[in-house]
């Protein structure tokens, strides 16, 4: 199940799943052809394929190494470089949560001046460190080296968030439902799920009553079905009336 959803200043919000047979790097290119604009991800290496889109890294994702590679160290031991990481990483959250109420503008001059130093502090350091290469703390270090480029691109617009956790949230409704559905496991279960997926999540970021907003599409589907061959479009979330908020 691929997941695509809108940044937090969308004036229209976008959930949507999209079922397909694999995750390889073809699925993200065709569905985001001709597509313009920020794609922030995981460090997937199938979301490279995607032209034209300016690719964001998720800094919640280098934290969640860091936190690995401190928990691997077990008990009792110290990992003084792992928990150097986490530090970088939670100092750069907080910078973030002090500025969330700030315009665009206003956030990205903020980064300039107080969170592109802690940026270029955690790569340099990580740079001087070392660690068997198949370790969960090598592992984190090369994922900072490789990644470099995405995870520093936030600085460029104050739109951008420090982590894609807005997908990661999107997705766990699914992961944790589609446990309670009987047909779930099979190929049209799954593209029944992405389709009620997508106008549920897509209907709840509107600031929409679910129940309320669906209970209206099936009232109407069927009219608008017989008359308009574009009855679908008047369906979507943006255009609900009133009442489904």
């Amino acid at each position: 199940m691929w997941l695509y959803r809108t940044g937090s200043d969308a004036e229209r919000p976008i959930v949507l799943y999209e079922y397909r047979k694999g995750r390889g790097q073809e699925y993200p290119k065709a569905f985001l052809k001709g597509f313009r604009g920020y794609l922030q991800t995981d460090g997937y290496a199938g979301y490279n394929s995607v032209d034209g889109a300016a690719h964001v890294g998720c800094w919640a994702h280098v934290r969640r190494k860091f936190n690995d590679a401190l928990e691997a160290a077990g008990q009792g031991k110290k990992s003084p470089t792992a928990a150097q990481g986490v530090a970088y990483c939670t100092q750069l959250f907080k910078l973030e949560e002090q500025w969330k109420d700030l315009t665009p503008e206003e956030r990205q001059k903020k980064r300039s001046e107080q969170a592109k130093p802690v940026l270029d502090a955690i790569l340099a350091w990580s740079k001087t460190r070392t660690a068997a290469p198949k370790s969960k703390l090598g592992i984190v270090l090369n994922y900072l080296k490789n990644q470099c480029p995405t995870l520093t691109a936030y600085l460029q617009d104050g739109r951008i968030e420090l982590s894609n956790n807005r997908a990661e949230r999107g997705i766990k409704p699914f992961v944790i439902s589609r446990k309670n559905f009987l047909f779930a496991n099979t190929a049209n279960g799954a593209q029944s799920c992405a389709i009620l997926f997508s106008l549920i999540e897509t209907a709840k970021e509107s600031k929409l009553d679910p129940c309320r907003y669906l209970t209206w599409v099936l009232k109407e589907a069927p009219k608008r079905s017989r008359s308009d061959p574009d009855w679908a479009k008047t369906l979507t979330p943006q255009n609900a009336p009133p009442d489904c908020r």
